[in-house]
Formats: C-alpha cells, sequence, structure tokens
C-alpha cells in the first residue's frame, strides 16, 4: 500500500524562512603578525554589518536586503539568500582586539586583528659556546 506523503502549505514554508537567519561562510587564517578573517558578502552595504570582537570571538552580523523583486511571486527561482545573516568565529590565538581593522571592498569583508605579542612566533639563534 502506497504510503500518503503531506503536503506543506506554501505559507507554513515562508513563515519558518522568515524566522531562519543564515549563516556566514568565512576564511580564517593567520600571518606572522595579524589573524584575517574574510567573507564574501556581496550586496551588503558597510552601514547593514555589525563587527564585534573580543579577545577570544568575532561577531559578524548583517543583513542582504533584496530591493527591486517585486515579490516573492515573480521568482521563476530563489537559490541566494536574503535577509538577516551572522557568524561567531573563536578565535585559536590571543589577539589586540582593540587594534583590529575591517574593510569591505568588491563584496569582500576583510578583518585583520593583530596577534597579541605573547603569541607571535619568535625564532631563536642557538649561540655556540
Amino acid at each position: 500500500m502506497a504510503k500518503e506523503i503531506p503536503v506543506v502549505k506554501e505559507a507554513e514554508t515562508e513563515d519558518w524562512l522568515e524566522e531562519y537567519e543564515g549563516q556566514l561562510a568565512i576564511d580564517a587564517y593567520q600571518t606572522a603578525d595579524n589573524v584575517v578573517i574574510k567573507a564574501p558578502i556581496a550586496g551588503v552595504s558597510p552601514e547593514d554589518l555589525e563587527i564585534s570582537i573580543t579577545d577570544e570571538v568575532v561577531g559578524v552580523k548583517g543583513e542582504r536586503k533584496d530591493e527591486g523583486s517585486g515579490g516573492k511571486d515573480n521568482y521563476f527561482c530563489q537559490e541566494c539568500y536574503w535577509g538577516a545573516f551572522s557568524r561567531s568565529y573563536i578565535l585559536p590565538v590571543a589577539v589586540d582586539a582593540s587594534k583590529a581593522e575591517a574593510t569591505l571592498k568588491n563584496g569582500i569583508l576583510t578583518i585583520v586583528i593583530p596577534k597579541q605579542e605573547k603569541t607571535k612566533t619568535r625564532v631563536l639563534k642557538v649561540k655556540a659556546e
């Protein structure tokens, strides 16, 4: 006997999507002096971004606004995420949050956070005796 598949009404799906917050994809790496975080956020203006940094965590919140689409009924396909997004990243090394800088260029957010002196790698020369 065939199993009946429940039908989800479009309104139920839309209600769920309105509560959903997207997660921002990031790249995080280190240089000798800094921790660098990059995130593609095309279509987001700097005014729609909030970046918070502590000694342990970087948080990015924002919103990508859908302007001029004419409403959901006009879409043939919608694969891009529109709406609020956020991401928290636990830093693997100690940083100086007070000296962090963020830039937005060509749709890429770049956050540069200097490492604390105690976490920088120091190369020692071995003395012969």
